[in-house]
């Protein structure tokens, strides 16, 4: 049994609006919902009287910049300004200590609330926690809606612009199959507000650099099927990433470009970050393979649909070997 509270609702707002200097923690690989859930509750505690800053083991992707535009240049720690000194520390879409990379050996033991949503993962500090939440986002809506109605904070076109972000995000523009009647309200809500919704899903789901585009056909070109097709599997090892001059951001998209493919129930991205024999996982499934499943067993975690994990191999055969080799064994239908 985990030795951390469960923390209700109204507990985890109490414990909120305490003022304190906050370092706020995203996941590595920060996608739409960390960091527009993220820089959503920093302005929600700098509006409650508390200093707060976010940080990543990896710098905020391009094309999400514009959630944190006008707040943070980066997420790196060394960016964090000289005397700050963290009275609190949250993280934010984080479902287990493995998925906070480098920041782990930085802070493990030392968070004090965790704020999530996914259904599987390895609770690391007192949390709130709602897995029928369809992104994080939707929490910090909630979170917003509260403070608000207290008069304690403003609700301003940069909070909602983070708040739909994260939402649509983790959606998949609304198309997953996580969306619930809430997110819907949610999202309406955010809507009425008067934010430009057409501009910020245009940046989120089409609009892709050279390069991005440079690793979509390269992804192709190391895309592997099994199961007579069911399961597709994009390889991407660190020599391949180097030739082409990519990052890891350019990388993201990549288990979206395998579940495009007609009859696949099992899509899986396998990317090599450096020389190091460590690869990050990202799956999705549209069938009855619950993925979280699977990657737990590699000490990672997600939601029945969409799930990730990193794990240690000799090269990214063995890798995909090991990840194909469990999706057998949960039994694909």
């Amino acid at each position: 049994m985990s030795d951390y509270r469960d923390l209700s609702f109204e507990e985890l707002c109490g414990a909120l609006e305490q003022p304190a200097a906050t370092l706020i923690l995203l996941h590595r690989g920060p996608d739409g919902d960390a960091v527009g859930s993220a820089f959503a509750l920093r302005q929600v505690l700098e509006s409650l009287g508390s200093e707060a800053w976010c940080i990543c083991a990896d710098e905020v992707p391009d094309r999400l910049r514009f959630l944190c535009e006008g707040l943070q240049e980066s997420l790196l720690p060394q960016a964090l300004p000289a005397g700050f000194a963290p009275q609190r520390v949250i993280s934010v879409d984080v479902a287990s200590p493995g998925q906070l990379g480098s920041l782990r050996e930085l802070y493990e033991g030392q968070i004090d609330l965790m704020i999530d949503h996914h259904e599987s993962g390895t609770p690391f500090a007192d949390c709130f926690v709602l897995p029928g939440a369809a992104a994080t986002g939707e929490i910090l809506f909630d979170i917003v809606k509260l403070f608000a109605q207290r008069g304690l904070v403003p609700i301003t076109e940069a909070i909602c612009t983070d708040l739909y972000a994260a939402i649509s995000s983790d959606t998949g523009c609304f198309r997953y199959s996580n969306v619930t009647p809430e997110t819907h309200a949610r999202a309406a809500e955010l809507v009425a507000s008067g934010i430009d919704c057409a501009g910020i899903n245009r940046r989120l789901f089409e609009t892709r650099t050279l390069d991005q585009l440079r690793a979509v056909s390269a992804g192709i070109s190391n895309l592997h099927l099994f199961a007579d097709g069911r399961v597709a599997v994009i390889l991407f090892p660190y020599a391949l990433k180097a030739a082409l001059n990519l990052r890891d951001e350019h990388l993201e998209t990549l288990v979206d470009v395998a579940r495009s493919l007609e009859g696949v129930e099992v899509a899986v991205s396998i990317r090599q970050p450096s020389t190091e024999a460590v690869f990050r996982v990202s799956m999705r499934s549209a069938g009855s393979c619950n993925v979280a499943a699977i990657c737990a067993q590699f000490g990672g975690g997600g939601h029945e649909k969409a799930a990730g994990c990193t794990i240690s191999a000799r090269d990214a055969d063995e890798a995909m070997e090991k990840i194909v080799e469990q999706i057998g064994l949960s039994a694909l239908n």
